[in-house]
């Protein structure tokens, strides 16, 4: 929807234009009836020549403008000043009936000559002034990460100190029940760690003295009991 200020004209003129360039201006009434008659008037001085040359200069701009080979460009003037009020129309109405003959001839023959200049001329990809709207260049875009996020993401190995000995360590000391002992025998055995295999050793003699220490508490224990039950001699 278009929304327009009504224009109470002293002159209306509804204008051709042919290749952007031949302009013809028609005195028109859009207040009388369509197919009336009385619509259109050929009247070569209805503008002074002051307004004939804004007029014809506004219509050339707009088609060119526009890109339009054929138009109509209509006009409502008031005061003196031409407001453009219709000027779409590429392909317009130029009926005998409608425009009389006149018209209807010189719009004839203004768009036969542009046929054949056209043939005539190189053919070249038509360009218009709004063409970067309806084909804009394809705009290229990549998410770059900021610096203090790109250093967040980043993951640096930590420094690896004493080669496979202090692997060997490091890996000892983090066992349960490991001690210093065992630890320096997986040293002495160039990285072989023996550690369980001494545990294993040691744990029978741990057995067997806390076998020992048992046996010999039970046995004062019974020598205790058993002297605690004699009788007393009272003398």
């Amino acid at each position: 929807m278009t929304l327009q200020q009504f224009i109470d004209f002293d002159q209306f003129v509804r204008c051709y234009c042919i290749g952007q360039d031949e302009v013809m201006i028609m005195p028109y009434d859009p207040r009388k009836p369509y197919l009336s008659g009385e619509q259109y008037i050929h009247d070569p001085i209805y503008l002074e020549p002051k307004l004939h040359e804004r007029v014809t200069k506004d219509v050339r701009t707009l088609n060119r403008a526009l890109g339009y080979d054929i138009n109509t460009v209509e006009f409502a003037i008031k005061d003196g000043v031409p407001y453009a009020i219709d000027f779409m129309n590429p392909a317009p109405d130029a009926e005998l009936i409608s425009v009389g003959a006149f018209y209807h001839n010189w719009v004839t023959n203004a768009v036969t000559d542009l046929v054949f200049k056209r043939l005539a001329e190189a053919r070249t990809t038509q360009q218009y002034r709004w063409d970067a709207f309806l084909n804009p260049a394809p705009v290229q875009t990549e998410a770059v990460a900021s610096a203090s996020e790109q250093t967040n993401r980043t993951i640096r190995p930590g420094p690896i100190a004493g080669g496979k000995k202090q692997s060997a360590k490091a890996a000892a000391a983090s066992e349960p029940g490991a001690t210093t002992s065992a630890v320096s025998s997986a040293d002495s055995s160039g990285g072989k760690n023996t550690a369980p295999n001494s545990l294993a050793n040691d744990e029978p003699k741990q057995r067997t003295n806390r076998r020992v220490k048992s046996e010999t508490g039970t046995t004062g224990e019974r020598k205790k009991s058993a002297s605690s039950s004699r009788p007393k001699t009272i003398s």
